[in-house]
């Protein structure tokens, strides 16, 4: 059972709980969302019943980074329902403590993953800006050690992916992470770049998913 919460690496069964209803909760929209047909909606709203989220490999390498980093602070966007702000707080607390600083723009959204965090006992480890991520991540509160894009597809013009990392780039430390699930050619060619400052590389997770060390 590869997606079984309790066999990856977070020993307190109280969080593994609340990530394995989530994923049993896990269903696709009927039209298979924005980045599953173009022609569906990419309004945001529209999906309020809907978590889209990372899967149980990315989190377990997001837990086990974190723990190797002794991360104290990161962020994310987008929250979702909080699956991934999960792996980030359980991480955090049990490095010693911590914030996973979240932005979401649904509020039912925001509502539900403060729900899980509560449920999970890590309430206090995470805070949830409600909003458009390129005005609440633009203070992140000092260097931050990992930082987690999981974006939403824009109609036209950059992607979001590629608007928020250019924000949240100069507020990661030197040797800290970013991980982008999407794969977003444009956020591709911004961390690829030589002078941004970064290495990255392709992992075979989700179909893909980009992950990047500052190095610069």
């Amino acid at each position: 059972m590869p997606n079984d919460p309790a066999r990856g690496p977070i020993r307190d069964q109280r969080v593994n709980a609340v990530l394995a209803r989530l994923q049993t909760e896990r269903r696709r929209h009927p039209s298979g969302g924005p980045l599953g047909d173009s022609q569906a909606s990419r309004d945001p709203f529209d999906y309020a019943e809907y978590g889209f989220s990372i899967v149980p490999e990315q989190g377990d390498l997001i837990y086990l980074l974190c723990r190797g980093l002794r991360t104290r602070r990161v962020a994310e966007f987008a929250t979702s329902i909080g699956m991934s702000t999960l792996y980030f707080a359980a991480a955090i607390r049990d490095n010693g403590g911590g914030m996973v600083i979240g932005s979401e723009l649904v509020p039912a959204k925001v509502r539900a993953a403060r729900d899980n965090l509560a449920e999970a006992g890590l309430a206090d480890y995470a805070e949830i800006r409600e909003g458009d991520a390129r005005q609440t991540l633009r203070d992140l509160g000092g260097p931050v050690d990992f930082v987690l894009i999981d974006g939403w597809p824009a109609s036209a013009g950059p992607s979001l992916a590629r608007e928020v990392i250019e924000i949240v780039a100069p507020q990661i430390r030197l040797g800290g992470y970013v991980m982008n699930d999407n794969a977003e050619p444009d956020f591709l060619d911004f961390i690829r770049d030589p002078s941004s400052g970064f290495l990255s590389v392709t992992l075979p997770l989700k179909g893909g998913t980009e992950l990047c060390v500052k190095v610069a």
